[in-house]
């Protein structure tokens, strides 16, 4: 079900299947104030949104992590609360850069649940372009029709928005490739800092460090993304703006 503005709402049993949890763990993190209430509708039935999913999002790349739930509290307490579910997504990517590559198999309808909609021929050849997927031979998956697939469900909910931006395929591979080559930069740079800081042949110490910077870093790099892309989205509207000025003086 969509709002008047188009914007998705879920109920309690829909946002736990798209999470790929159950109806008793949603409740569990909402007592825990790790999810905001939901909107209540008519005849009381909670109402939930993309920021609901992508908090849980969220919180299960944190537990893949190895943070405990107590250390999960305090880093959700740490955001603001006003965080929309696209810079979630973006936390959500920034976390999941931490983990070891790891991929899922799901058949069409698994995948499809999770993704929250149908998929088309389109839509698989777009995610798979994306490499948030890849087709199995037919004897690989279940049942050996070929319908399944290898999933990394730390890249999917990103790559399902990705399927409506009005963007060519071929500028969202550009930016992606532009994202990871300054990720990798910034992961040298970092990892470069905290060797001095620990004796790196010790690895509790080592995932000691990274548990405790890991969530100031995350913090630090989407805030340090989003002020930078505001000033450079600014600096063209005004060079645009300028540009416009220009011509009307050269005309009048």
């Amino acid at each position: 079900m969509a709002t008047d503005s188009g914007e998705t709402v879920l109920t309690v049993d829909e946002l736990a299947a798209r999470a790929g949890i159950t109806v008793r763990t949603v409740r569990f993190y909402s007592t825990r104030g790790l999810l905001p209430p939901p909107e209540i509708g008519p005849r009381r039935v909670g109402h939930y949104g993309p920021d609901h999913l992508s908090r849980l999002a969220l919180i299960e790349e944190l537990q893949h992590q190895g943070l405990t739930l107590a250390a999960i509290e305090r880093y959700v307490r740490q955001l603001p609360p006003d965080l929309s579910a696209h810079d979630l997504a973006i936390h959500r990517a920034l976390v999941a850069s931490w983990l070891p590559d790891t991929a899922e198999e799901a058949t069409r309808a698994q995948l499809e649940r999770r993704a929250g909609r149908a998929l088309a021929e389109e839509d698989i050849d777009r995610l798979a372009a994306l490499n948030v997927l890849e087709r199995m031979d037919a004897q690989e998956g279940e049942g050996g029709d070929g319908d399944a697939f290898r999933v990394d469900l730390g890249l999917l909910r990103l790559g399902v928005r990705l399927l409506d931006v009005p963007i060519a395929l071929e500028t969202i591979l550009a930016a992606r490739t532009v994202l990871l080559e300054h990720a990798r930069s910034t992961a040298r740079e970092l990892t470069r800092l905290f060797e001095g800081e620990v004796d790196t042949e010790n690895i509790e110490a080592m995932k000691s460090l990274s548990a405790h910077m890991q969530p100031l870093v995350v913090q630090a790099l989407v805030t340090a993304f989003q002020r930078s892309l505001k000033q450079e989205l600014r600096a063209m509207y005004a060079a645009g703006e300028a540009g416009e000025s220009g011509e009307s003086g050269r005309t009048a």
